[in-house]
């Protein structure tokens, strides 16, 4: 059968299960298995961009963040902020006395970015980022992994069913159909951003 829907995606975990007492459950099977896929995939699918106005020291992060890739400000000559970590942020701020400037470095602090030098006027700043993959909800709901990827949907909800059902022993059998899809989805994505790009030699002269 096809896997193109929420409701065809529980009927397929329904049909591998051979039960039909599960409807209440197959939900959460699915939700968790979403709740892993935010922790184990990184696709190029999963790529966004944001605009915001960078303005102060501390900036509210977008709702649908997951994890930065790049941050740019784009107000006059483009610059690309260097990540670091906390410890490293407070330490330069108190170096340079907490003197305003044009933002280098930024950090993610108390679910914000926090950048550094606080900037002395307003900038306009573009964040990259990767976002959540969208939950399956209603009958017809579908989004990019169901499409391309059932397959790690599938094996993903039968994870969590096997605790439920008191069949441990099938745990190892969905996981590691699970992690073979998780691994083909991720260097799916390496590929396509690589593919055309050769190999460079670097020579070194004397």
């Amino acid at each position: 059968m096809a896997l193109t829907t929420y409701n065809e995606l529980k009927q397929k975990i329904e049909d591998t299960l051979n039960r039909t007492d599960l409807d209440s459950h197959i939900p959460d099977f699915i939700r968790l298995a979403e709740k892993a896929f935010n922790r184990d995939i990184r696709h190029w699918r999963m790529e966004k961009r944001a605009n915001a106005t960078l303005d102060t020291q501390y900036s509210s992060l977008p709702d649908d963040f997951l994890e930065p890739i790049r941050l740019s400000i784009t107000s006059g000559n483009t610059s690309t902020l260097e990540m670091v970590g906390t410890f490293e942020i407070s330490k330069l701020r108190m170096e340079a006395d907490n003197t305003t400037g044009t933002p280098r470095n930024f950090t993610l602090i108390d679910g914000s970015i926090e950048v550094f030098p606080t900037p002395d006027t307003a900038y306009d700043l573009q964040i990259l980022y990767y976002t959540t993959i969208e939950n399956l909800a209603n009958s017809t709901d579908n989004n990019w992994l169901l499409l391309n990827h059932p397959d790690a949907y599938l094996y993903g909800s039968l994870i969590h069913s096997a605790p439920f059902l008191m069949e441990d022993e099938r745990t190892a059998t969905w996981a590691a159909l699970y992690k073979a899809a998780i691994s083909a989805i991720n260097t799916e994505s390496v590929r396509s951003k690589t593919s055309g790009s050769g190999g460079r030699i670097k020579i070194r002269s004397y």
